[in-house]
């Protein structure tokens, strides 16, 4: 897969003054768009969904490992290499490509974010626009472009076309936790004009079932923990006085054993100790023995007889 980068014209987008509309939906120049895609796609529009602030993170559209997100912000492109406009785009498959991020709620105040959520109370209510002072679109994307996942699905809107290429950024970015209660409890979706204002939340489809679609990874997404040098090095120091501990054990081990004979861990079975005169004494019997068979032979040699 090719990575997914942000592309723009030098810094034309901050000489420019963007509109903001009620539901949080914000025009994007055509000049903008995403390059590393089969064709060219041309930026529409951007904007966000979000939940309740009731309970666990609910508010994304999409969920990494079963985990959804507080909210979710969706840059919208066209296939301008191969349609017109995106009323022709989006009805066709590929028509358009989508980038995707997850947000989640923090302790500090994203300022790119503020530049959007820090107007919507001038926008409360639908069809009501503001004009915004110019940003760069990509500080709202995470630093790490690199790590995402693909796939081919439909808009989350109805009709529900099928014809958007996904991409989901594997890293979160973070708004505090005011941004995210401003963002679930100042705007309506009703008009002001109407008696009973109607307070604009869970605007997000939940996630459906996959229906044999393949899903891309530009990463090979783990499980197991990646240690960082610190870590692969406390863990070379402690394997190796493990190793040093062991070797320890097993040299005293042995060396008690050496130490000790058979003799004095079997006490009873060890013979008593014989004297080294008895063994003499033993040596000496049958040496005595054949000095006494012989003496009587001698004695029965006959004498010898003097010659007359």
């Amino acid at each position: 897969m090719s990575p997914a980068r942000w592309s723009r014209s030098g810094d034309r987008l901050a000489r420019r003054e963007e509109v903001l509309v009620g539901g949080v939906e914000m025009p994007l120049p055509s000049w903008m768009g995403v390059a590393g895609l089969p064709w060219q796609y041309s930026a529409v529009q951007l904007h966000l969904h979000w939940g309740n602030g009731i309970g666990v993170a609910t508010g994304s559209e999409h969920t990494i490992d079963g985990q959804s997100a507080s909210a979710e912000l969706h840059v919208v492109h066209y296939n301008s290499e191969l349609y017109a406009n995106i009323s022709q785009a989006k009805t066709e498959r590929n028509g358009l490509a989508v980038l995707g991020v997850l947000l989640e709620a923090g302790s500090e105040t994203n300022q790119a974010y503020a530049h959007i959520l820090n107007y919507l109370g001038r926008i409360r209510y639908a069809g009501q626009k503001v004009a915004i002072p110019a940003f760069d679109v990509q500080t709202l994307l995470p630093k790490d472009l690199s790590h995402y996942f693909r796939y081919n699905g439909s808009l989350t809107t109805p009709p529900c076309y099928q014809s958007v290429l996904w991409t989901i950024f594997s890293e979160k970015v973070k708004i505090s936790h005011s941004q995210l209660l401003k963002l679930e409890t100042v705007l309506y979706s009703s008009k002001s004009t109407e008696p009973e204002p109607r307070l604009m939340q869970d605007n997000y489809r939940v996630t459906q079932t996959l229906n044999h679609r393949l899903v891309l990874s530009s990463f090979f997404p783990v499980s197991v923990k990646i240690y960082t040098d610190g870590e692969i090095s406390a863990i070379v120091i402690g394997s190796l006085c493990g190793c040093i501990g062991l070797a320890v054990i097993v040299w005293f081990v042995v060396k008690t054993i050496r130490s000790t004979s058979s003799w004095d861990v079997l006490p009873s079975v060890r013979p008593p100790p014989q004297s080294r005169t008895n063994d003499v004494a033993k040596n000496l019997k049958p040496d005595m023995a054949l000095k006494t068979a012989s003496d009587p032979e001698k004695k029965e040699e006959a004498a010898p007889q003097p010659e007359p």
